[in-house]
């Protein structure tokens, strides 16, 4: 029974080193083409080739095919612009293996439909807009920064998106206020999923990825969002988002039930409520910057609420920067997440340490950027107790990522690299006697964009 317990430790581990990388991808600013038979219309796009190999804690040899992981992508964008603040927008997605899953790697990084090859159309809206006010529906990207628990994720070959209709106002001087309603998503994450079920089926922090499969967020409830964002004072952003799902756990509950070909259970009607909000400084005549972060997940249903926090504090000087952070999530019901996606909103989130840090855990992290070689090498180590993991006792995880980027040819080819280390302790006792102590995994990645 120990050694079963022991293994899925492990394998919990391995989830999360192939569930992903919050390594923030290098996009660099091209101009889009316009066709003189076209003038409304811009067109754009991407071609990427992502490789990843890990030797899964001491299980495979890195580069081994067994232990790699490979994508081809191809994105193509299209805008156009109209009289009267009409627009339109279009892109398509286009992921491959390019036939190396039959000698070089075992998997894919990303699938566009849940195949190995594939095609889904990411993106497609409408938009009216005038000086003050913008008025969005279909599919699209939604940022972190104004939708923290359902936003857009970079990490991977391509973005995940959402179906949304959203309101933007700005007619409040340094004010930006956003409402959206939110009903369907596709999956980010590794690997290949068949697009059966909604986020919550799916599984958090650790999940395969379909851009095609737009899944109902909550029913035909959908979550609606209010986010406030200002900034007045010169340097601070101070920004406020409430989530509210009318019968959320139902809806899920209802979902898996289907899935099972089970009885349909009896709701209690209960509503979800997310609270979030994150303040920060980063002046441009000053070295120093700093962020508070914090909030609450109540889905009601007498499943304890979800509080967590977060601080961080940061410096630079010439080409050198350092940032030192701190999280902490309570052992509430559900954690912190991100629709759609596998990573989460916390200053600490790392490159793959969102399943450690997401319930009831405590994290410490440090970083230190240096510019060089024309580009930048970032260095950062973090360190989480997941708390009380019941008679496995606490759990200690450990990560050092060491990142290169770089731009090319105009800016145009964005590189990177990238080397993971996670260790993984598991204690027991009133003493934190170590009884476990994982081999470390090793993780590599490598990516190149080239944006046109």
């Amino acid at each position: 029974m120990k050694l079963t317990k022991l293994s899925l430790i492990a394998a919990f581990a391995i989830s999360a080193a192939v569930a992903g990388g919050d390594i923030l991808p290098i996009e660099p600013v091209v101009e889009p083409i316009v066709l003189e038979e076209f003038p409304q219309w811009e067109f754009s796009g991407q071609a990427v080739l992502y490789y990843q190999t890990l030797d899964k804690f001491g299980a495979e040899d890195l580069f081994a095919q067994e232990a790699a992981l490979a994508s081809a992508g191809i994105q193509l964008n299209a805008k156009g612009n109209f009289d009267h603040g009409l627009s339109v927008g279009a892109q398509l997605s286009g992921l491959g293996t390019l036939g190396l899953q039959n000698s070089v790697v075992s998997n894919i990084m990303q699938s566009a439909d849940g195949n190995l090859n594939g095609g889904a159309v990411t993106k497609l809206w409408g938009a009216w807009s005038n000086e003050t006010v913008t008025l969005k529906g279909g599919r699209m990207e939604l940022p972190k920064s104004l939708s923290p628990f359902a936003y857009s994720e970079n990490w991977n070959v391509f973005k995940n998106t959402y179906e949304s209709a959203l309101v933007i106002v700005s007619a409040i001087p340094d004010t930006t206020l956003v409402g959206a309603w939110v009903s369907g998503a596709n999956q980010n994450g590794v690997g290949a999923w068949d697009g059966n079920g909604n986020w919550f089926t799916h599984g958090l922090h650790s999940g395969a990825s379909n851009l095609n499969a737009f899944n109902k967020v909550n029913g035909t409830d959908g979550i609606f969002m209010v986010t406030a964002q200002n900034k007045s004072i010169d340097g601070l952003t101070a920004t406020g988002t409430v989530y509210y799902g009318a019968n959320l756990v139902d809806n899920m509950m209802i979902k898996i039930a289907e899935m099972d070909g089970a009885p349909l259970p009896t709701g209690t009607g209960d509503a979800t409520t997310i609270l979030w909000g994150d303040i920060s400084y980063a002046n441009a005549g000053l070295p120093v910057t700093f962020g508070l972060q914090g909030g609450t997940v109540d889905v009601g249903n007498d499943l304890e609420t979800t509080t967590a926090w977060g601080a961080k504090i940061g410096g630079s000087v010439s080409m050198f920067s350092l940032l030192a952070a701190y999280s902490t999530v309570d052992e509430g019901a559900t954690g912190v997440f991100n629709v759609g996606g596998v990573k989460t909103p916390l200053y600490t989130q790392m490159i793959l340490n969102q399943g450690f840090i997401a319930s009831n855990a405590d994290t410490f992290l440090v970083k230190g950027v240096v510019k060089g070689l024309g580009g930048k090498f970032i260095a950062q180590y973090g360190a989480t107790t997941m708390n009380d993991r019941a008679i496995l006792g606490d759990v200690d995880y450990a990560e050092f990522d060491f990142i290169y980027k770089t731009k090319v040819w105009n800016d145009r080819i964005a590189l990177l690299a990238a080397y993971v280390n996670q260790d993984l302790d598991q204690k027991l006792g009133a003493d934190d006697q170590i009884i476990t102590d994982f081999d470390g995994n090793n993780v590599i990645r490598f990516w190149a964009r080239y944006n046109f």
